[in-house]
């Protein structure tokens, strides 16, 4: 992950150990980290759960409420001992801007702490350049922080932006020349359009990293993740946090083999990304343009999708089936950039393709829908500088307690 501070003089520590730019302690970041994974909890269970003593842990917790980072929820009754009662993030206490970066569309999204969209913003176009994506976010961030009342404004902790990594590389495909993202520092040019800390990853990271902290993945330790954009990417997640591997290539699942009905060997993006249908819907006279204007309304596309969800689900549980003879995965998660009624389709279709398949001396894991559908990606980035500056990676909050 990249990051440029907006401000690059580097902050002081007090005495108590807060960066005087606002920053937090890690036991701060770590009691946050913890209220957000358990959706709200009580002093008494807080300092049972960091080891810290009560009344470290009831100092710094009225500190964090004193910020506005926590709220109190309603007091418990009914239980042995004392009513207690619990706290959990404030919604208002911390808000981020999340930039998704696609091959035929934009997304820019004003997300809250606990990982709500309060705004988005999209724009199609044929394909993406340097200066329309910094055009694109210098009218867009301030149309999003506006919605914000004036004292909410300065809650905001960063721009994370979700993009392919080395972007130019597709352009034969996209139809168009994009070697000037060869040359662009992404992180500056964002930095000179708005105020606000950029960060950036990869956009299938992102998405994966989305589904981790805000889905359903926290119910599951061990999942590989598919998101189906313009080109299928993915994620791997261990023991509760997202695997890059040695290069930070891990998850990259389009490049996994896959075989056609014609037993011809291919890659999966070939056979399961956006781009298919995108072809299929030009070769049946239709515009396929629809696929990223309205990225909501696919009812109508007809036998040219059932075709490629067919496809795409044959292909995708080859690929799920690969992935867990290397790792025994707990579950497979899907989503993509398409309405919630085809993510449904092709899931049904993916589990219906596995039991077709051979799969001896293989756990089959749950194939599940993800959560966020086409904001995936953008949600990811929003959520880059909440990790930054006030959550801790959530395999830590899984680690022996600080002291």
């Amino acid at each position: 992950m990249m990051v440029l501070n907006a401000n690059s003089q580097e902050p002081g520590v007090d005495p108590a150990g807060r960066k005087s730019s606002g920053g937090l302690t890690l036991n701060e970041r770590l009691m946050l980290s913890l209220v957000r994974r358990h959706g709200g909890l009580p002093k008494a269970e807080i300092a049972r759960m960091t080891g810290l003593s009560p009344q470290t842990a009831s100092v710094t917790m009225r500190r964090l409420e004193d910020d506005q980072l926590l709220v109190r929820g309603e007091r418990q009754r009914g239980r042995v001992g004392q009513p207690s009662t619990p706290l959990a993030l404030n919604p208002d206490g911390v808000f981020a801007l999340g930039l998704k970066v696609g091959r035929r569309s934009a997304e820019l999204l004003l997300l809250n702490f606990v990982g709500t969209v309060r705004q988005v913003l999209r724009e199609a176009y044929a394909w993406p350049s340097p200066e329309g994506i910094a055009r694109f976010v210098a009218q867009g961030v301030p149309a999003l922080t506006e919605t914000l009342a004036p004292d909410l404004r300065g809650r905001i902790a960063g721009l994370g932006v979700a993009i392919p990594f080395e972007l130019w590389l597709w352009g034969d495909i996209v139809g168009a020349d994009m070697q000037a993202w060869r040359d662009t520092d992404l992180v500056h040019l964002l930095a000179e359009v708005q105020p606000y800390p950029v960060f950036v990853e990869n956009d299938a990271t992102a998405a994966c990293g989305a589904e981790l902290t805000f889905g359903q993945g926290a119910d599951y330790p061990d999942f590989i993740y598919f998101f189906v954009g313009y080109f299928i990417g993915g994620g791997v997640v261990l023991n509760g946090t997202v695997y890059r591997g040695r290069t930070g290539n891990a998850g990259a699942v389009g490049s996994m083999p896959v075989r056609s009905p014609t037993q011809k060997w291919g890659q999966l993006i070939n056979v399961a990304s956006l781009f298919t249908l995108e072809q299929a819907l030009k070769a049946a006279g239709e515009d396929p343009s629809r696929l990223w204007r309205t990225p909501d309304d696919w009812d109508d596309l007809g036998s040219v999708l059932d075709a490629w969800i067919a496809m795409a689900a044959d292909n995708l549980a080859q690929a799920i089936a690969a992935a867990c003879s290397v790792i025994d995965f707990s579950a497979a998660i899907l989503d993509g950039a398409f309405p919630v009624a085809v993510r449904e389709r092709l899931v049904a279709a993916t589990r219906a393709a596995m039991g077709r398949l051979d799969l001896q001396g293989i756990v089959a894991p749950q194939i599940v829908e993800g959560t966020a559908g086409s904001m995936a990606r953008a949600i990811g980035g929003a959520s880059l500088p909440l990790f930054d500056s006030y959550l801790l990676d959530p395999k830590v909050t899984l680690k022996e307690p600080v002291r």
